[in-house]
């Protein structure tokens, strides 16, 4: 109890990850869209051979956030190759959904 009120009064947020979050969710395909006011981040597993996949995981985030998100990822990724080398990309880049909820879309 302690530990908590010091990390607030020093502005630090104290997170707590449950068991079934920390056991991850795997995705091989992200869709994002936005509107004014956030992104929508829709983390789907596509399985070989299956034309039906499943949304696993969404993701609502503010243009604030998307943006810190971005910049974040961008850092790891760097660090990442830094000690792994360069992350190839594969031909193709995946499966292309043809799918548009009103907005611009990007896959990755």
């Amino acid at each position: 109890m302690e530990d908590e009120k010091r990390a607030q009064q020093k502005g630090q947020i104290n997170i707590d990850l449950k068991e079934d979050v920390a056991q991850g969710t795997y995705s091989n395909l992200a869709v994002i869209t936005h509107s004014s006011a956030e992104f929508v981040l829709d983390f789907v597993r596509v399985m070989p051979g299956v034309p039906k996949a499943e949304v696993k995981s969404r993701i609502i985030l503010t243009p604030e956030h998307a943006k810190r998100f971005l910049n974040a990822l961008q850092d790891n990724v760097e660090k990442y190759e830094k000690m792994h080398g360069p992350i190839r990309k594969s031909e193709g880049g995946g499966p292309m959904m043809p799918m548009s909820f009103g907005g611009p879309t990007a896959q990755a």
